[in-house]
């Protein structure tokens, strides 16, 4: 599967080899994702790529989150040469470049515990049914101001909100630095701009085949990171950061195309233009969205911003345009059909997120499921009983109710594999159970009288 899309013949390892020469550069880092989504590496000086490129290099799995197994943790991360690239925000002695690896164990085969090896799985079934899958994500974080050590104040950078052009500051250049550092790696950015919150920003990755979507998640998250810092400031990818404001989301883009690259989700001659694998598609997601929550929005933190009055959805249905709903679709049509699934965060792992979202919507076209008719108005304001008769569900309202709708998905466990979907619920678990036993201060403000 690996080797259909590697560049690994001589040619691709010769002119990364060449190029780090030409370059000068000092020291290449081989990068992967722990299974909640925090990016690890092990870097080599440069001198040692040719001995290395072809092999990889050893860690040791026990100390990296979900990785390790009971018999064993030796790992080896062997990289993507079509991942290369040469940071731009290290010069000098310091000039760097990564490869974004595959992990395996030491039989020589795929690590099963590999969130990019669960999207890959699921990449290659929708291949051999026909389909090449493209996603585009929206970006959301948080810049916040820093203390004289470095250290994060929960203080927004400024005070701007939606679409707002305020005079060039720190923020701006942040984003500004950010694409740059993108485009000279040769990734494509579609947009930026503030956005609703103070000290809130998006950042629109172009769309394109889900896998190099994940892997450029992984190079923005890294390059706003160190673009704020050179400003400093803080980058935060915390879902909800502050009480009474928008908390931060990943909207993900989707839609099928053939290879040809024809988009399959338009037909302009039937109900909005969405052909019924669209329809299918959507209703998958739809019927899965309880048990793919935990996954989507992964963090206790992630159900503070998924509270009504927030733009943020709490409610299973889709709409054309209702910014409350779960699944909205977009204007565009023709090639650009696509829909939004709203739910995602940025603090997840990109990699198991579009996963299960790509799954979810296999699935609904495997069982050709039908979606219900969209709701165009404020789902909100909508009374409870009505939103029962409507078939109006809800999204799980913690972690904790989230896992407990995983716990029982075959669809997750079969996306994830058995060692990714009991570490996942194993590592949430204690996250919740940590989370749920602390007393805060809201509590003691109100009751510490009683």
């Amino acid at each position: 599967m690996c080797a259909e899309r590697r560049k690994n013949g001589s040619e691709a390892r010769e002119e990364i080899l060449t190029k780090v020469k030409r370059e000068n550069v000092r020291f290449i880092q081989f990068a992967f994702m722990d299974i909640v989504g925090v990016p690890k590496m092990v870097s080599v000086p440069a001198k040692r790529l040719e001995s290395v490129i072809d092999e990889g290099v050893a860690f040791d799995g026990s100390s990296v989150m979900g990785y390790a197994t009971i018999d064993e943790s030796d790992r080896r991360a062997i990289p993507d040469l079509s991942t290369f690239v040469v940071l731009p925000w290290e010069n000098g002695l310091h000039k760097t470049g990564r490869f974004i690896c595959d992990i395996y164990d030491t039989s020589g085969k795929r690590f099963e515990g590999d969130p990019r090896w669960a999207l890959e799985r699921v990449l290659h079934e929708a291949k051999e049914l026909g389909y090449q899958c493209n996603v585009g994500p929206e970006y959301e974080f948080f810049l916040l101001e820093t203390e004289q050590n470095g250290s994060p104040r929960l203080v927004p950078n400024d005070r701007g909100g939606y679409f707002d052009m305020m005079a060039t500051d720190s923020g701006e250049l942040v984003r500004k630095d950010t694409v740059n550092f993108l485009i000279e790696t040769g990734a494509d950015v579609e947009a930026t701009h503030h956005e609703v919150s103070s000290g809130q920003h998006e950042i629109d990755l172009r769309y394109g085949d889900a896998l190099s979507c994940a892997d450029r998640v992984f190079l923005l998250k890294d390059a706003i990171k160190t673009a704020a810092k050179s400003h400093g400031l803080h980058a935060t990818f915390m879902p909800k950061p502050f009480f009474g404001r928008n908390g931060s989301g990943m909207h993900v883009h989707q839609s099928l195309a053939d290879p040809s690259g024809k988009n399959l989700f338009y037909d302009p001659s039937i109900k909005y233009e969405l052909s019924d694998l669209c329809c299918s598609y959507m209703a998958g997601l739809l019927a899965h969205a309880k048990e793919t929550c935990a996954v989507l929005a992964s963090r206790v933190n992630s159900y503070k911003r998924l509270v009504p009055g927030y733009e943020a959805p709490v409610y299973i249905c889709w709409a054309n345009k209702n910014r409350s709903s779960l699944i909205r679709v977009p204007a565009g049509r023709g090639k650009s059909t696509r829909m939004e699934m709203r739910s995602p965060d940025p603090a997840g792992n990109p990699y198991l997120q579009f996963a299960v979202m790509i799954a979810s919507g296999l699935n609904g076209i495997e069982k050709q499921m039908t979606p219900p008719e969209p709701v165009e108005k404020d789902i909100f304001r909508i009374p409870p009983k009505e939103r029962e008769k409507m078939g109006i569900a809800n999204l799980p309202e913690s972690l904790g109710h989230a896992i407990a709708c995983m716990e029982e998905s075959k669809l997750v466990q079969d996306v994830l594999g058995k060692h990714l979907f009991d570490h996942f619920i194993t590592v949430k678990l204690k996250e919740w159970d940590e989370y749920r036993s602390q007393v805060t201060s809201w509590e003691t403000d109100r009751m510490i009288n009683i």
